[in-house]
């Protein structure tokens, strides 16, 4: 079953025949290229004859799909911990300072 579905930079997919999922992670037409990115990590490349050729299809991000990215930011998430944020020094009032030395 050929794939009718367009590549789509950071869509997910999954190969019917093998069922490994993966995500576009660049296109480029000039080089007739589609470099993906299986979700444990491994890396691949499509020319877009091929990518037509094979049975993709198009699917949700899996639940865990960030745990072999190493280059994943936390903001790229879609949720960050703002307690993890030091506020600006200018933010600083003289009592954050005199709280500060209490701790120490």
């Amino acid at each position: 079953m050929p794939t009718v579905a367009d590549p789509l930079l950071e869509n997910w997919y999954q190969d019917t025949e093998t069922g490994r999922s993966f995500r576009v992670v660049a296109v480029d037409e000039d080089n007739d290229t589609i470099e993906i990115q299986y979700l444990n990590g491994d890396l691949g490349e499509f020319d877009f004859a091929s990518w037509y050729e094979s049975p993709f299809v198009p699917i949700d991000p899996p639940e865990d799909w960030s745990a072999p990215f190493d280059d994943v930011e936390m903001d790229d998430l879609g949720y960050t911990d703002a307690d993890l944020h030091e506020p600006a020094q200018r933010d600083l009032t003289l009592d954050d300072f005199l709280d500060q030395e209490d701790e120490y």
